[in-house]
Formats: C-alpha cells, structure tokens, sequence
C-alpha cells in the first residue's frame, strides 16, 4: 500500500533495452538495463529499499511515501524527510463525509436509506430488530 504519492514517470524492471514490451509467450533474451536499488527512511526508523532504473541522480525522487506507515521518507537515514501540513495528509472517503455531515445529518441519510431498501423489500423489518 503506497499512500498518495505523485506518479513517477519510468520504466518497469525487467524491460530490455530496444526491444517491445515481452508478453508471456515471448522469451527472447535482451539487454537488460542497469538498474539501481535506493534506499528510503522514515522518521520512524522503517527502511525501505525500492529499485529504479539507473537514472541521473536528479530523477530519482527525493522522498518517498513509507509503505509501512505513511508517513514521508527520505533518502538520508540521519534527516528524514519532514511531516507533511495538515493539508496534505491522506483522507479517506470517510474522513471527507464526516467533513460534510454531521452525525445527526448522518442518521437521517441512514434511515432514508434503509426506508427505501425496506419499501422496495430489499430490507426486511426482522434484519436489524426494527420494528
């Protein structure tokens, strides 16, 4: 699981230089291109290890998203990488809902839906001990 991280343009590992993409039936051999494997840690103490094609040093990302737990990891296992603002923290759908409605906005979506489940008779009054 890798939270909301910005895509990275690259190739996957494995492709062979200046040959099309293999399919399962295919088992020509190429030229594999050199790949490097960096090192990421979090403020944690999580070290992860992901491997990219041996790119300029510019291009391989500063930081990276811990798969562990989230938080944001650097290539420096002395200066992680620094929390993110309130603003960029991962919400989930639910977090966004709660934002919009509150728990009483919430009881009365709830029931209007499950008075029309029951109506349709999707939902029978016994299932949840309504009466």
């Amino acid at each position: 699981m890798v939270h909301g991280t910005q895509g990275y343009r690259g190739t996957r590992v494995g492709v062979a230089q200046g040959s099309p993409p293999r399919n399962h039936s295919d088992h020509s051999d190429g030229e594999q291109l050199p790949r490097i494997r960096v090192p990421y840690w979090c403020a944690k103490g999580h070290e992860t290890r992901l491997v990219f094609l041996k790119l300029p040093e510019d291009q391989i990302p500063v930081s990276w998203d811990c798969p562990k737990c989230g938080l944001p990891a650097s290539r420096d296992p002395l200066h992680p990488a620094s929390a993110r603002s309130e603003d960029e923290i991962f919400k989930s759908h639910l977090d966004y809902v709660k934002e919009r409605r509150s728990s009483q906005d919430a009881e009365k979506v709830l029931a209007g839906a499950l008075e029309r489940l029951r109506a349709r008779g999707v939902l029978p009054d016994q299932l949840l001990g309504d009466a």
